[in-house]
């Protein structure tokens, strides 16, 4: 018959006090306080309903009960910590992402993340519009712009102004900033894999012409740099240097960019809420809130 309330860290205790029979030593061993020992070992007494000890002055000895069940544990609870424990081939916590990966905060939150769960965190760039969210390729995604797909729960981070990538040799590189209907009158590099902006992000009738159709953010990149069209991008992608031959100038009346968390709303990784916590205290620290970016 089950026993209602008894925890590992009863049983923990027990062995410890058990295998070193003296309670400060075994709060040491454990890291507790002597009277958190005491404590726990009172309450497992009260739960089992029998004493495990015999207490004197000065020296704990077992009981027959306490003797039969150290006997059990100390095979016992090794065994089953063990099988707790994540084996060397149990999935990670995967994390995608289609381009562009932010370079501050994910690199915090996933620290944060590993060293509470014991659960690796590994990144993966997929070329697709999700990420491989939606397929179940990874366990969350890091995407930009707004993401409504039946199935998937987005969570914005974060806000994002918006830039113009310009060629190295293009007249705009020179410039202090650009407007946003401004850049609808200029030719527009467009990645349709997971990009950031759209022509549906200017107003109907003043919308740019797409001028390259990329597959990517390096086939992105290459045309920019070419000098092919403009790209936008949010103003993180500006602080990292992606190319030699580009140049970033401000766009101060563009819409902002929301960059959001995304993944499965049903049956997803059991440690994607951890994730969420560690990733929204990382923003606040890193980016300076989570709302729009000053």
């Amino acid at each position: 018959m089950a026993i209602p309330g008894i925890e590992l860290h009863h049983l923990r205790c027990y062995l410890a006090l058990a295998e070193e029979r003296h309670f400060t030593r075994a709060a040491d061993r454990l890291g507790l306080s002597q009277p958190t020992v005491s404590r726990t070992i009172r309450r497992l007494e009260e739960l089992l309903g029998y004493r495990l000890l015999e207490r004197t002055t000065r020296q704990v000895a077992l009981t027959a009960a306490g003797e039969r069940l150290y006997d059990e544990l100390r095979g016992l609870l090794p065994r089953l910590e063990a099988a707790l424990l994540p084996t060397p081939e149990a999935p990670v916590f995967r994390i995608g992402f289609a381009w562009g990966f932010p370079a501050t905060w994910p690199q915090a939150a996933i620290e944060r993340f590993e060293a509470e769960t014991g659960v690796g965190a590994r990144v993966h760039r997929r070329d697709a519009a999700l990420a491989g969210v939606d397929s179940g390729e990874v366990d969350v995604a890091i995407l930009r712009g707004d993401v409504a797909v039946p199935g998937l729960t987005a969570v914005t981070l974060l806000h994002e102004r918006r830039i113009a990538a310009v060629s190295v040799r293009s007249p705009l590189a020179a410039r202090d900033e650009v407007g946003w209907r401004e850049l609808a009158r200029m030719p527009l590099v467009l990645n349709e894999t997971g990009g950031p902006t759209d022509v549906a992000d200017w107003p109907a009738g003043e919308r740019p012409e797409i001028a390259v159709r990329c597959g990517n953010f390096d086939e992105w990149l290459e045309a920019v740099a070419g000098n092919r069209g403009v790209g936008v991008v949010p103003e993180s992608i500006g602080r990292q240097r992606v190319h030699p031959f580009l140049s970033f100038v401000p766009i101060p009346d563009a819409p902002l960019m929301p960059l959001q968390l995304v993944f499965p709303r049903h049956n997803g990784h059991p440690l994607t809420r951890r994730f969420l916590t560690h990733a929204r205290a990382t923003v606040r620290q890193c980016e300076g809130g989570g709302g729009a970016r000053g």
